[in-house]
Formats: structure tokens, sequence, C-alpha cells
């Protein structure tokens, strides 16, 4: 226990003298003054006890101080229990040692042997009682080691952490500046840095308000996010510079796009003159579907120079995505008509590539299925003879006046893709035993 104040300079003014053995003090000769030395001599001893247990526990408040602010885990919890229990023990025996001093003066003349003795026996109970519960307090303190190293070391960090948040802030405010000097709003950015100003006063209150974990929480958080601040605003410039870059391409794209599409319908009519109709029936639609989609691509440039103009930068990207994607498809369905025709021409004037290549892929795929073996696997036989036969039939398919090429294109494409499979399978397998 932490004795009342108005009481310890009172203990405090008597230690020199108790230890030095007290100041004009009559003796007499013979056992009663053997027995006052005695007493005397406990006296000094339980206050020194006294005096060596009130400093422990003070140095230790510290370091439980120390690390309740920092620490609320069980183990931190517990901690601060066994110390509290413990501070009801040292109020105890301080207590006691304390009447024991009050009830023996013995600085009297008239003191007896037996009071001098009853006196010395009070004394050295309250020392023993002292020093045992000093001895606990120190076991305690030592067990505190790894509870105290931690809360040392995020103290450490505390006010580290708080001033490179505050400069981060400094950092982002300043790129944020030189941004809107350059034109630019950047009102998004400076909205979010406006949020961080109620952290910023949160920081400044201290740990002693909110807390050592949650300051250092909060500094952390102010610190990424107003990189983030700094790291776009910097970032700004280039971005828009790549915004008006893309408008312009994508303008272009889609202007070339329109020019290529309006050659779709003479190689339809020319599919249509040479093949059956299950050759290009599948690209009938083209020529609408890409003015409908470039149509639509250049609405939404429009809204992305209009987001442009008004810097909502993150608008802008997306619409530009956008037209990106519609581009990308009618750019792919444009190309297909002409790599139709020119595919079907190649097919039709000699076949024997095509039925070649997809054989020399059979053929590789069966070698590889029979290395180090008698007999394949039924697994993969059985995928690469239903792909020679598949073959076999697109070939057949091809007798007629109006040969399907298109089907035997895509049959042929069919097989190879079941080969590959049929290969990998056998390649991982392989793989997986070795």
């Amino acid at each position: 226990m932490l004795l009342p104040l108005a009481l310890l300079p009172v203990l405090l003014a008597a230690l020199p003298a108790a230890f030095t053995g007290g100041g004009t003090r009559r003796w007499f000769g013979g056992r009663g003054d053997s027995q006052r030395a005695g007493a005397q001599a406990a006296k000094d001893d339980a206050a020194a006890a006294f005096y060596e247990l009130d400093s422990a526990q003070r140095d230790l408040r510290i370091s439980m101080e120390t690390i309740t602010a920092v620490d609320s885990s069980p183990a931190a919890r517990k901690a601060a229990e066994d110390f509290r229990v413990l501070g009801q023990r040292i109020d105890e025996v301080s207590h006691h040692y304390i009447t024991a001093v009050d009830s023996h003066d013995l600085d009297r003349d008239d003191l007896e042997a037996s009071a001098a003795s009853r006196a010395r026996a009070d004394l050295v109970r309250a020392k023993d009682d002292l020093r045992r519960v000093k001895a606990d307090l120190d076991r305690f303190a030592q067990g505190l080691g790894p509870l105290l190293d931690k809360a040392e070391t995020q103290l450490a960090r505390l006010a580290p952490a708080v001033e490179r948040a505050r400069q981060s802030l400094l950092a982002a405010t300043r790129a944020l500046d030189a941004v809107r000097a350059s034109g630019l709003r950047a009102d998004d950015l400076a909205a979010r840095l406006a949020a961080l100003s109620p952290e910023l006063t949160k920081l400044n209150e201290g740990a002693g308000r909110h807390g050592v974990p949650e300051t250092l929480h909060r500094a952390d958080d102010v610190l990424r996010k107003a990189e983030a601040v700094r790291s776009e605003a910097e970032q700004l410039p280039a971005r828009a510079a790549e915004i008006d870059r893309r408008l312009v391409s994508l303008r272009t794209r889609a202007q070339a796009i329109t020019t290529r599409s309006a050659g779709v319908e003479p190689i339809l009519s020319e599919l249509r003159r040479r093949y059956s109709a299950a050759c290009w029936q599948d690209l009938q639609p083209v020529p609408d579907e890409a003015a409908r989609t470039v149509a639509r691509a250049e609405q939404k440039l429009k809204e992305a120079q209009a987001a442009r103009d008004e810097q909502r930068w993150p608008d802008a990207t997306a619409l530009l995505s956008t037209v990106r994607a519609l581009l990308n498809d009618t750019d792919e369905a444009v190309s297909a008509a002409g790599d139709r025709l020119r595919r079907l021409d190649e097919v039709s004037f000699d076949r024997s590539k095509e039925v070649e290549r997809t054989r020399f892929a059979i053929r590789d795929a069966q070698r590889l299925a029979m290395a180090g073996r008698s007999t394949p696997d039924p697994r993969h036989a059985r995928p690469l003879d239903d792909a020679v036969a598949r073959l076999e039939r697109a070939e057949a398919g091809l007798e007629g006046r109006h040969p399907d090429w298109w089907h035997f294109l895509t049959e042929t494409e069919a097989v190879r893709r079941t080969v590959a499979r049929v290969v990998s399978e056998i390649r991982e397998e392989r793989g997986a035993g070795a």
C-alpha cells in the first residue's frame, strides 16, 4: 500500500535516526539495556524493510502503468489483477508494521525489559512479513519481463509513428496544392484529405487520452491514407494526360472500325456467292451490329470527354474501359468476315494441309501414349481413336456439290483440341509419377 502523504514524511524523517541508532537517548546498563538495544535494532531493520518494500512497490507501479496503458491482452489483465492482490497484502503488512512502531516507545526512560522484548518480537515479525511480501513482489516483477518489454517497445514506436503520420499529411497537402496550382481541381483527393483532419486532432490529443494501441493504429492508418492521397496527387497530371491520349486514340479507332465495317458487306456477298449458307449465315448480322456497337462506343466517348472536362477521373477511366471493350468486340466481328473468306478459300483450294496438320497431331499423341507401354491406356486410346474417326467423317462430309467447308474447319480444330487435351493429361500423369 502507498501510505498517506501526511504520514510518509513523519516515517521517512525518522528513518535516518533509526538507521544510525537514534538521537539523544538515555541508556541504562544491564539486561534492560540489552533488551532496549535489541528492540531498537529490530525497529531499524523493520524500517529498512518497509522502505525497501515501499520503493519496490512504487517502481513496479510505474511498470504496471506502462503495461496497462499499452496492453489489453488477457495476460496483461491478469498481471494487473495480481498486482492489485499484492497491493492488498502490502497494505496489510504495512499496517501491521506501523501499528508495531506506534505501539512501542523505545525512547522512554522507564522502558521495562519485558516491554522492550515484546517490542522486539513485534518488530521482528513485522520485518519478516515485509520481507516476505517484498520477495513475492520481486518474483512478480521478474515475471513481468515479457509484458514490460512489449509495452516499452510499443511506447518507443509511439512518438516516431505519430510524427511520420504528421509528415505524411503535410506531404499530401503540399502535393495537392501543387496539383491545384496546375489547374487540376482534384476534389475527391481534397475530400479524402479533409476527412483525415479529425484523426490528426486525435493524434495531437495524445495517447494519454486515447490509449497507446489506438493511437498507434490511428497513426498507421493516417500514414497509409495520407500516402495514398500524396501518391495519387503526384500521379494526377500524368493520369490526365493519359486520359487525353486514350480519348484521341479511341476516337481514331472507332473511325477506323466504321471504315472497315463498310467492307464487310462485299465480303458477305462473296461468301454467299461461292459457299453454302452454313459457311456464312452466322456472319449476316455483323454489319448492323458493328454499326450499333460503334454508335454506342461513340456515345460513351462523349460521356468520357465530359467526365474528363469535369475532372471526374474515375468516371472517365471507367467509361474509356467500356469504349475499349465495345471496340474490341466490334473489331473481332468485322475481322471475322474477312478471316472467314480467307480460310474458306485456302481450304477449298487445298484441303490436304488442314488434314495433314490434324493427322500429324493425332500421330504425335499416339506415339506419346505408347511410349514405354506395350498397350496404350484405354483412357488415352479411346479419345484418340474417336479423333481419327471424327477426322475421317469430316473429310467424307466434303463430298457433294456444295460441301460445308466451315464445318470441316471447325471439326478439324475440335479434333486438335481433343488431342491436345489427351497429350496434356498424359504428361501430367507421368510427371506426377516421376
